[in-house]
């Protein structure tokens, strides 16, 4: 059972980028599933969520109207729109349930102005 995120890169502020996090070895069906991320000498910070407690989407506020986030059954994306130098950071896809959390691996996203 493992996470595999890509799609970070390097691009211009205004640009775009596609996250995608493949699960194997399970589904999403009945999982929280949500993209994180983590900025240099920062905390993890919560970005989006499928299926959460509250909620069936949410977004934080700092990427609201500018991130998209979509699954189909064991594939998770986040379409980055208009991204800025403030959203350079390692990106993670999380799934949880029940006792079960799993992280992906992280991808690099680095925005420049």
């Amino acid at each position: 059972v493992q996470l595999q995120a890509s799609g970070g890169g390097l691009v211009q502020a205004g640009g775009s980028l596609r996250l995608s996090c493949a699960a194997s070895g399970f589904t999403f069906d009945d999982w929280v599933i949500g993209w994180f991320r983590q900025a240099p000498g920062k905390e993890r910070e919560g970005l989006s969520c499928i299926n959460c407690s509250d909620a069936p989407e949410l977004y934080a506020d700092s990427v609201k109207g500018r991130f998209t986030i979509s699954r189909d059954k064991a594939m998770l994306y986040l379409q980055m729109n208009s991204l800025e130098p403030l959203d350079t950071a390692v990106y993670y896809c999380n799934a949880a349930y029940q006792v079960f959390n799993y992280w992906g691996q992280g991808t690099l996203v680095t925005v420049s102005s």
